[in-house]
């Protein structure tokens, strides 16, 4: 059966209509908690938030998400599009929702940073040996630097946590960096762009503050797109390319990103195989 004129005019208006609904669908931007409170989250992401919405001309929503864990079910469950978030709440969240990566966040111009652990400087600890029956801090389970690179590390030395220390904690990783320089806590996991931005903001004093130990370089934060958006190639091509102009951009707008974050780089789910690997020895991830 053939259309005739106004019958196929009426379709293809439907059908633009349609395409121009969704685009003004509002893109929901989850973002993991990695300032000191929500609030400084959200102040400090918004002006990212607004820069993509400009440049892929649809509204854009940001939220923080308060755990790793959080915002990768947040994927899986359709309530955010797109996130920036930590490498394991990636892998976690390509893993259990088909979330892909399209982009790794860099950090002083370098896509990878380290998970370390720090002490007191008065604590008498030196070396992870000398953790034994004290007080020890994780993030929480969500946590690259804060959980699994730590548990990973310490179960190829034979320790268990539970045992080896004389209580765990499971908390944010500003909490442990604070502890830890005012005594409370003996020791905790952290990671060294936390650190960093803690000292440099005055929240702890570097002087009360020592690294004894550093892992090998892991992959930085994953800007991740969920499982239905990443179907869409020709919108993920745009924030593919509106996240690699963010570089630039930083020089016009130097609060698009917070201090040390320089821009992004494209990059796929290769990149996070050393905390898949991780993921999979430890047994917190399920193979598939």
């Amino acid at each position: 059966m053939q259309l005739d004129r106004r019958t196929f005019a009426l379709l293809a208006a439907l059908t633009l209509a349609g395409v121009a609904q969704a685009q003004q669908t509002p893109l929901q931007f989850g973002v993991g908690l990695f300032q000191p409170d929500k609030e400084k989250n959200d102040a400090t992401y918004k002006p990212l938030a607004e820069y993509l919405a400009r440049q892929l001309q649809r509204p854009v929503q940001l939220r923080t998400v308060d755990s790793w864990e959080g915002l990768a079910k947040s994927l899986a469950n359709g309530e955010t599009d797109m996130a920036l978030m930590g490498p394991w709440g990636y892998v976690l969240a390509n893993n259990e929702a088909g979330a892909e990566v399209v982009s790794t966040i860099l950090y002083d111009g370098k896509p990878e940073y380290y998970a370390i652990i720090v002490t007191h400087p008065k604590s008498g600890i030196h070396t992870l040996a000398d953790l034994k029956g004290k007080t020890f801090a994780f993030g929480d389970k969500g946590s690259t630097s804060g959980y699994l690179i730590p548990s990973h590390h310490f179960m190829t030395l034979g320790i268990h946590p539970e045992r080896y220390f004389s209580k765990v904690l499971y908390t944010k990783h500003q909490a442990i960096e604070t502890q830890v320089t005012q005594g409370v806590l003996d020791a905790g996991a952290d990671y060294n762009r936390n650190r960093n931005a803690m000292i440099e903001e005055g929240l702890i004093k570097a002087e009360q503050s020592k690294i004894i130990w550093q892992s090998a370089p892991l992959p930085n934060d994953a800007f991740v797109v969920s499982k239905a958006l990443a179907t869409d190639k020709a919108l993920v091509a745009r924030l593919q390319t509106a996240l690699v102009g963010v570089g630039a951009a930083l020089a016009s707008q130097p609060k698009l990103l917070p201090a040390h974050y320089t821009g992004f780089v494209t990059r796929d789910n290769a990149f996070y195989k050393p905390i898949r690997d991780a993921g999979l020895a430890t047994g917190n991830l399920r193979a598939k």
